[in-house]
């Protein structure tokens, strides 16, 4: 995590969320509605939930029928959120990676607890 100032801080990653081809996973060959929802821990917690962007840094989809997708940080804590990746109908979707970016307040280092 980078700080600023002592009180704000960013975390950056990146994951697979899922790579389906291989073996047939339900992305590459089911249909209908279709989640895929991974935990991601945050390297040290920050003070209270912070604002989470996610992106997708990586897709491998059929080409033969449309690509829908829908990416999200849901269930945000001070340690952590999931990575939700959606897609539906009959899209094949064989990978993705995603990206994320947290920015939220820390402990400041100089503030002591003595309770």
């Amino acid at each position: 995590m980078r700080r600023f100032s002592g009180v704000i801080g960013i975390e950056q990653g990146s994951r697979v969320i899922f790579s389906d081809f291989a073996h047939d996973g339900t992305m590459w060959a089911g249909s209908g509605p279709r989640e895929v929802r991974q935990q991601q821990e945050f390297a040290e917690p920050f003070a209270e939930p912070p604002v989470v962007m996610v992106g997708i840094s990586m897709w491998d989809m059929d080409h033969r029928v449309n690509s829908r997708a829908d990416i999200s940080a849901e269930n945000v804590t001070k340690d952590g959120f999931d990575i939700v990746f959606r897609t539906w109908s009959d899209s094949r979707i064989a990978r993705v990676r995603a990206d994320y970016t947290a920015i939220g307040p820390t402990r400041d280092e100089d503030a002591w607890d003595v309770t």
